[in-house]
């Protein structure tokens, strides 16, 4: 049986009184994309330090192809990536510097480190910027930069923390298409990020943080399963049309809760067969409603913290 890449077994911090991270177990597969979902507060950033060996758990352990992040911290940095939410680059170096740098730090020497700097700046498109000084760059070719240099020592496992924040909608996705690219050589990476749509369309399996615990694991599919014991149902009315009379309607009928408006558009949960469905439909005709759109939709990542989590904050 194969080692999981990441194991976080019966993972404990706390600072103070206040419990950041409780009795946190997951694991990752290689290749495997998870992202690790949680209010403010949750510990997600406080697990992801320990898993990269910035911090040590009061109890429990985390291992990185088999290896304890307590006992060999050494070993485990040269298998990891890590990509903070901040990026501070250093001030009279530009971008082949910067990374010539940091390569040098991973004990990169000779020709290996010369190839692994160019080849590390051309994946991440960093080659028309590579006389431009580091500090000199916009938030998402910075973004680019960090995670070059969090590639030079071609690691086995990328932990990212919040690497989407402040990103223009470009570059989102052509930062979202990097990860999905470095998931396809065979890299795990575990992803923190409030931007829940857009991780939903990178990750194939999802941790959601609570106030330090977990509260759900596994992947989006089998969790899509567990949470949708009711159909989530959009229906969107003409418009001019009053969504208010929509809305009213709506909360009369009986297997329909959580409804939602969202200027023309309505969404609520609906606990019934495809038979009930139609007469809801039917009923909402003979109202009067006057409706350009009625489906079912899947919950998304979005939906699915929404109804796992209760919004308490730490």
């Amino acid at each position: 049986m194969s080692v999981p890449l990441l194991e976080v077994r019966d993972l404990n911090r706390s600072y103070g009184k206040v419990r950041a991270v409780q009795d946190l177990s997951f694991a990752m597969a290689r290749g495997q994309v998870t992202g690790f979902v949680g209010p403010n507060g949750a510990g997600k950033t406080t697990t992801m330090r320990i898993i990269a060996t910035l911090d040590i758990p009061d109890d429990g352990d985390a291992r990185v192809d088999g290896i304890s992040v307590i006992v060999e911290p050494r070993a485990v940095r040269r298998r990891i990536g890590y990509m903070s939410d901040q990026f501070h680059p250093y001030p009279n170096l530009d971008v082949l510097q910067y990374l010539d740098f940091f390569a040098r730090a991973y004990g990169l020497r000779g020709r290996k480190r010369l190839e692994m700097v160019r080849q590390v700046a051309s994946f991440c498109g960093l080659d028309s910027f590579r006389d431009r000084p580091a500090t000199g760059l916009s938030k998402g070719m910075g973004q680019r930069l960090h995670l070059a240099k969090t590639l030079l020592h071609d690691p086995l496992l990328l932990i990212l923390d919040e690497p989407a924040a402040g990103l223009d909608p470009r570059a989102r996705i052509e930062f979202r298409a990097l990860l999905k690219e470095l998931a396809a050589e065979g890299k795990g990476i575990l992803i923190s990020s409030h931007i829940l749509p857009e991780l939903g369309e990178t990750c194939d399996s999802v941790v959601v943080l609570e106030k330090g615990q977990r509260v759900v694991s596994g992947s989006i599919a089998e969790i899509q399963k567990s949470v949708e014991r009711e159909q989530a149902v959009v229906l969107r009315v003409l418009a001019g049309t009053d969504p208010d009379a929509a809305e009213r309607f709506l909360l009369t009928q009986p297997g329909v809760s959580d409804v939602t408006i969202d200027g023309s558009r309505l969404r609520f949960a609906f606990a019934g067969d495809d038979e009930a469905i139609s007469d809801l439909l039917q009923r909402a005709f003979a109202g009067g409603l006057r409706i350009v759109e009625f489906a079912r939709t899947t919950a998304d990542l979005e939906d699915i913290f929404l109804r796992t989590t209760r919004g308490n904050l730490q």
